[in-house]
């Protein structure tokens, strides 16, 4: 459990709850209010998939039920957070407009009878979502208890980001029209002469699922670029309407820890911070679907997840909202917090006694304004009977409400999170590596994951951010995996090396932003700032392995991929020791900017560490499973193991934290 001194006065971390009254007997109500109150929670979220009880009938509102709910909080004393219904349409409108829903990458129809069975290029659907937002607002976007809005749920859920409708079709040929202009310039920015694509007219233009073998990712790259902004669109219309009848009070989204079917940096424009939903064991699913760490990891952090892990989606909507005027530095919430065991994994594990205070703590580190669990009671029908809430389904309180009792959020102030070292992260890069990963042991994913989790591991707190944000104010910005390189972005990056060092990953500029490679190579418009030119690339099987060396004869062994470079100003730091690419450079320096082609974790730590180090960053050796993050004065120091743990004179227990002052890591 958590070793926390006290705090002072500034405000702390606010704790939360999900909360489904409609899903219980009305007379519980008022207690489950004053039992949230009593058990340190500052608000609830209500209504988030509603819109049945809201509207039973076409135009006919009840809202008596959630007046009453809103009203019992109110009195608890608890602050609301409402939803917009709009995850799960009414029976009677899918009923009524069936040409709602969505098509799936198969071409079925998806039916009514579960959540997000809709489709974002529907132009009835987004009637009736403006409608039901517009009237929920207006009931209750100036409540004296309601203080922000949830938009939707969990955009994409299901694989419903894109769609392959009619509508989406006829959508997707405008779009494509409006950027292109001519059926000629799109085959040229394509390069449809390859295999005989060239198209006379936009009604021939296909959509890109049912392709006898792989489709030309110019094409997927643009449908992804134009489902993403379908789902902008959708997102912006409702927080105008929020805007509009409910001013003053803050507009979220909720995301998904490593979903990739849209821009989420696109999508997250006009919210107030971003949230996103943290259950750290079902998230495991992440080491084996994306390949971020070795499969024993999975069944070592079976009861917490991995620390980096879930750290990583903490950066990563930390800054997915560029902070508003008078907002010192980013924050975010996390709008679902696991407090117990899930029910949508390949297995669903108990947490570790200790775990839901290690998360919350973490959360708050990461620089979480608010931690909101899920849920208050377990439910007993639907989808979700195995999954855990605050309360079991008999209503009485279990691991995660005796945990939470415990905490002292007072003890975790909030204060701005102040990173040396920046991580570059854009989705259309992610995309393009995707598409075409040509190696069956790496993806973006896991790539760029492999820089994160070697500077976490050094100790070293880290802003995830658009490449194309600001970078003036680190000293180390790191691009694991930047593959769209366009000329402007090259500029930036540029100018960003003239005060920061730079390290770049595998496949840097591999793409120009129409889909296809430089013809002047794999770094384009960024050559003259890597001093060096691709010569080879090698996809490497599991199991095989590709040996670097370095000066002095130290060794490190790459796995996956490994790219080499012919100098162009650069020196080598790094070379191949035997195989096909024996001699060959494997890390190049050209000045401030270092750039790696092998893809070895323990290569990867050595060139941070160095850069760290040259840049003036402090680092620390931490054990596996132990991590240190700060926030303000303070440091939080984690050990995410079933192991006590030493380390530098302080032993930690088991799924413990210890909150000390930030000079003692000095």
């Amino acid at each position: 459990m958590s070793s926390l001194p006290p705090s002072d006065s500034l405000p702390f971390l606010s704790l939360g709850v999900c909360d489904y009254p409609e899903h219980v007997p009305q007379p519980l109500w008022a207690g489950y209010a004053r039992d949230q109150k009593a058990l340190g929670l500052e608000f609830v979220r209500l209504a988030e998939f509603a819109w049945s009880r809201m509207e039973p009938r076409p135009g006919e509102y009840d809202w008596a039920w959630l007046d009453e709910a809103v009203e019992t909080s109110a009195a608890a004393g608890l602050k609301v957070v409402l939803c917009t219904p709009t995850a799960a349409p009414p029976a009677w409108l899918v009923e009524a407009h069936p040409e709602i829903l969505p098509v799936g990458r198969d071409g079925q129809v998806k039916s009514f009878g579960s959540r997000r069975h809709y489709d974002f290029s529907s132009a009835v659907y987004r009637e009736h979502s403006r409608r039901i937002t517009r009237a929920v607002a207006e009931r209750y976007g100036r409540h004296p208890a309601v203080v922000g809005w949830q938009t939707d749920n969990e955009f994409g859920w299901g694989d419903t980001a894109q769609s392959f409708s009619p509508a989406v079709h006829a959508a997707f040929h405008a779009w494509l029209e409006r950027r292109y202009g001519t059926v000629d310039a799109l085959n040229a920015a394509w390069g449809n002469v390859f295999w005989s694509m060239d198209y006379s007219g936009w009604a021939q233009v296909p959509l890109p699922h049912h392709a006898v073998s792989e489709i030309n990712p110019a094409h997927a790259l643009d449908f992804l670029r134009f489902s993403s902004g379908e789902v902008a669109a959708f997102q912006a219309e409702q927080v105008a309407l929020l805007r509009e009848h409910s001013p003053g009070r803050f507009v979220t989204h909720n995301y998904m820890g490593f979903f990739s079917a849209y821009d989420h940096y696109e999508v997250s424009r006009g919210l107030d911070f971003a949230s996103w939903d943290s259950y750290p064991t079902g998230t495991l699913q992440a080491i084996h679907e994306w390949k971020l760490l070795a499969p024993h990891f999975a069944l070592d952090y079976a009861r917490t997840g991995h620390p980096d892990v879930t750290a990583f989606n903490h950066d990563l909507y930390r800054g997915m909202v560029t902070p508003g005027a008078g907002q010192a530095t980013p924050s975010f919430w996390v709008m679902e917090q696991q407090c117990g065991q899930v029910n949508w994994a390949s297995a669903n594990p108990l947490p570790a006694p200790g775990a839901v205070a290690l998360w919350t703590e973490q959360a708050w580190a990461h620089g979480a304004d608010a931690v909101s669990y899920f849920r208050w009671r377990a439910a007993t029908v639907g989808q979700e009977v195995l999954h855990s809430g605050l309360l079991r389904h008999s209503g009485r309180p279990d691991q995660g409400h005796r945990e939470v009792a415990a905490l002292r959020p007072q003890a975790l102030p909030l204060a701005p999170t102040r990173a040396r070292v920046a991580l570059l992260h854009d989705y259309e890069s992610l995309w393009l590596y995707n598409l075409q990963p040509h190696s069956e042991g790496l993806n973006y994913w896991a790539q760029t994951f492999t820089y994160y989790r070697a500077l976490r591991a050094l100790g070293v707190d880290v802003d995830i951010l658009h490449p194309d944000r600001d970078l003036s104010g680190y000293a180390v910005v790191v691009a694991p995996a930047l593959t769209l390189m366009t000329p402007e972005r090259a500029a930036h990056l540029t100018a960003s090396a003239g005060h920061s060092r730079l390290v770049f990953g595998p496949r840097t500029a591999f793409r120009t932003a129409a889909g296809g490679t430089p013809e002047t190579g794999q770094f384009g418009d960024l050559a003259g700032l890597i001093g060096a030119e691709l010569s080879r690339y090698d996809s490497l099987y599991a199991g095989m392995t590709q040996d670097v060396e370095g000066e002095g004869g130290a060794r490190h062994s790459a796995h996956a991929w490994a790219e080499s470079y012919d100098l162009a100003g650069a020196e080598a730091l790094w070379h191949y020791r035997g195989g096909p690419l024996d001699g060959e450079a494997a890390v190049v320096r050209h000045g401030a900017v270092t750039t790696v082609g092998a893809h070895s974790e323990s290569l990867v730590r050595g060139v941070l560490r160095g850069a760290l180090r040259e840049a003036g960053v402090e680092t620390a050796e931490l054990p596996e499973g132990v991590r240190l993050t700060r926030r303000g004065p303070h440091t939080l120091l984690q050990n995410w193991t079933g192991e006590s743990v030493h380390w530098q004179g302080r032993t930690l227990a088991p799924y413990s934290s210890a909150l000390l002052p930030q000079e003692v890591m000095a």
